[in-house]
């Protein structure tokens, strides 16, 4: 069953983004990316993954009538990522394939690479990169990792909800985004030995995410992107000079 696809374009509380803010418009999503705004690049490459229905998040109303004229759905944007992820799933149920609308990169392959390596069987996969696939791809690129036994990892913003059990992640999705910088605390949530395993650095990324899942009754599985530049995306100014040298020279 082909995913539909959720676009996550709300504004987090508090400073203002700061590419939005350099760029002078009132959103990320708005910002022009060689010629498109970024969020009609992110529906364009989830369309050409054959994705459908497209749906949007968003509160900012130019991203509103942004997405509207690009005919994706628009969902009202609630208190945080996962509560707009939750209010979605119950609208367009499962499979759901959610991204970001700061992912200027995002191609059709690396959607179709992860969908088809999504073991089956699994409720909720996330796909991640590698920190030697990213360092080859974009030598000196500025990621967070993850460090963990099987070594450092970075997000790429894609996320799959396959199966009506994965509304259960959804919380356990808050607590993680919340802790990303510190692992720690999410190994800490995981009980005792698993925080000992990653202060010992014995605790891979497929564990924790096992254990996670199992901890609400559900399969979560982790994907390894073939190309690093998954896990690049514009969270400031030279972010989005990365990507347009980027994309400028495809």
């Amino acid at each position: 069953m082909t995913p539909a696809a959720l676009i996550l374009a709300g504004s987090r509380p508090g400073a203002p983004d700061p590419v939005a803010h350099a760029q002078g418009v009132s959103h990320k999503a708005l910002v022009d990316v060689n010629g498109q705004p970024m969020l009609a690049r992110v529906v364009g490459a989830v369309r050409e993954a054959g994705l459908s229905p497209v749906a949007v998040v968003a509160s900012d109303p130019a991203v509103i009538a942004l997405a509207q004229r690009l005919d994706c759905t628009v969902i009202p944007a609630e208190q945080g990522p996962s509560a707009s992820v939750a209010a979605a799933f119950q609208r367009l149920g499962a499979p759901l394939l959610v991204t970001t609308s700061d992912h200027a990169l995002l191609r059709p392959e690396w959607i179709a690479q992860f969908l088809r390596d999504t073991p089956g069987g699994t409720d909720v996969s996330v796909l991640l990169a590698r920190r030697e696939a990213i360092e080859a791809a974009m030598p000196g690129s500025r990621r967070t990792y993850l460090r963990l036994a099987d070594g450092a990892w970075s997000g790429c913003n894609l996320f799959l909800l396959r199966t009506p059990a994965a509304r259960a992640a959804l919380d356990t999705w808050s607590m993680v985004e919340a802790n990303r910088k510190k692992p720690w605390r999410i190994a800490a949530r995981l009980g005792p030995g698993m925080l000992l395993a990653f202060l010992l650095g014995r605790l891979s990324l497929a564990a924790a995410l096992d254990r996670l899942g199992g901890g609400i009754g559900i399969v979560a599985r982790p994907v390894a992107a073939d190309d690093g530049l998954a896990a690049v995306d514009v969270d400031k100014p030279s972010d989005l000079e990365d990507a347009r040298r980027l994309l400028a020279g495809r």
